[in-house]
């Protein structure tokens, strides 16, 4: 059975500079993949970089990212490989929108080794 999700109804869940729009995830109708939408505030940097233990892409839609040192912008994506170290800027003057995949059950470590888990965006 499909699942329908629709943008109005989408949890939003905010940290310091970024906003997480959940879509699919398993509490949300999707077994096997997760997707997001990240709005990075202009000017964002983030403080420490974060490794996943699966393949995440970012696939840009508007504005401008720097993404671990490359620039992308509207139209271009980024494979970031399992255990590939992820910094998230946005050096422009007007928030970026960033669509992200990645496997469902996925876990994050904190740049110190601490184990974050699957936030709360992707279960």
């Amino acid at each position: 059975m499909k699942t329908i999700l629709r943008a109005a109804h989408a949890p939003r869940f905010d940290i310091p500079g970024v906003t997480f729009v959940g879509m699919a995830s398993p509490s949300r109708g999707s077994e096997q993949l997760c997707t997001w939408k990240i709005i990075v505030a202009a000017g964002h940097e983030t403080d420490s970089p974060h490794t996943l233990d699966r393949d995440e892409v970012f696939m840009v839609l508007s504005g401008s990212i720097t993404l671990s040192g490359d620039m992308l912008g509207p139209g271009d994506a980024v494979v970031v490989p399992a255990g590939g170290q992820i910094a998230l800027s946005n050096p422009g003057a007007t928030p970026a929108e960033v669509l992200v995949a990645i496997p469902a059950g996925f876990t994050a470590t904190m740049a110190d080794g601490t184990p974050f888990g699957t936030p709360p965006w992707a279960k």
